[in-house]
């Protein structure tokens, strides 16, 4: 399974940015961060059918994970975010096929590379 992770950049507080996560496969998705100096965090989960999906306290409300309907043959998730925050700075990345619990970044078997989202006040 190949990741992708994409959309990331440089945007002032207040901003919106939307990231993109490309999978050759499709699977449940986890979007997560890693900011300077911080361990890697839980941001937002969403299901193989897309029913549910599941957020960080500090990220409800602002961000939104969608993804493309099944017989869409890209499967890509997103990662609407709004409102954003200096301490949203993180590289975010995307992971795929968790087992078991959905906001532990050890549970999950696939991974892509990081997009750098910086967020200026």
């Amino acid at each position: 399974v190949q990741l992708q992770a994409s959309g990331g950049g440089l945007v002032q507080a207040g901003g919106s940015l939307r990231l993109s996560c490309e999978a050759s496969e499709r699977y449940a998705v986890g979007w997560f961060r890693q900011g300077p100096g911080n361990e890697r965090e839980f941001v937002a989960h969403i299901t193989w059918r897309g029913g549910n999906t599941y957020y960080a306290n500090s990220v409800r409300g602002r961000f939104t994970i969608s993804r493309v309907s099944r017989d869409n043959p890209r499967n890509t998730v997103y990662l609407q975010m709004d409102s954003l925050k200096p301490e949203d700075t993180a590289v975010y990345y995307c992971a795929a096929d968790p087992e078991g619990d959905y906001y532990s970044a050890t549970r999950y078997k696939y991974w892509g590379r990081g997009t750098l989202v910086t967020v200026s006040s």
